[in-house]
């Protein structure tokens, strides 16, 4: 499985604006954006002016790098998305949503995206009371997520249930915070995204 394995706090700077991709030290101040905001490389100071295209870009490369995927599977879910219903940027946002590893990780059961795609290829978690290492797959409707019984003594995965009734989880998952236990309620909405993403520059990008 392809993925990004340079420092995640050079995504954060290329983009200028915090795509939290490393738990609690993106609220500490060892953040690299509170600590030096400036675009990683020797031409990071200077002026820039930013045109249209560069703009569709740095859209499309902010959510890539948020939600951890690269080029060629981000691009084939836009085509996903812009076959099915409705609007073609709002599609690809919810679609990308109901990822296994963003959904470990909004329900709290990880502190950041990598940290979930870790544990669910680890195969810490199940999926429809089957074990389940596959961090890309869609999860729909009435699919039910748990942690294995076995991987709840973990000491890592023991810390972060420790703080689970802290997490207030999407309103289109029912999460059971006794038992570890999550059921998918609905389909996600536009607004159920937790970043500002101007989607629109994604679809003027890729329709060009």
């Amino acid at each position: 499985m392809a993925k990004y394995t340079g420092p995640a706090c050079r995504q954060c700077r290329r983009e200028g604006v915090k795509l939290f991709l490393k738990g609690d030290r993106c609220f500490s101040d060892k953040c690299a954006i509170s600590r030096r905001s400036t675009v990683p490389g020797q031409h990071g100071t200077g002026r820039k002016t930013v045109k249209e295209y560069g703009l569709q870009l740095r859209e499309k490369q902010k959510a890539k790098r948020y939600y951890g995927i690269l080029e060629k599977q981000f691009r084939n879910y836009y085509e996903k998305a812009s076959r099915q219903e409705g609007m073609a940027g709002e599609n690809l946002l919810t679609l990308i949503e109901k990822r296994l590893d963003n959904v470990v990780y909004r329900l709290g059961f990880a502190e950041s995206r990598r940290e979930a795609r870790q544990f669910v290829l680890h195969g810490h978690f199940t999926l429809n009371g089957r074990k389940v290492t596959i961090p890309s797959l869609i999860v729909k409707p009435g699919d039910v997520i748990s942690i294995k019984d076995t991987s709840r003594s973990k000491p890592r995965i023991k810390e972060i249930l420790e703080g689970i009734e802290s997490t207030n989880a999407p309103k289109w998952i029912e999460l059971d915070k006794t038992n570890f236990v999550a059921k998918i309620a609905q389909n996600p909405q536009r607004d159920d995204v937790d970043f500002p993403f101007e989607e629109h520059l994604i679809v003027e990008l890729y329709s060009k």
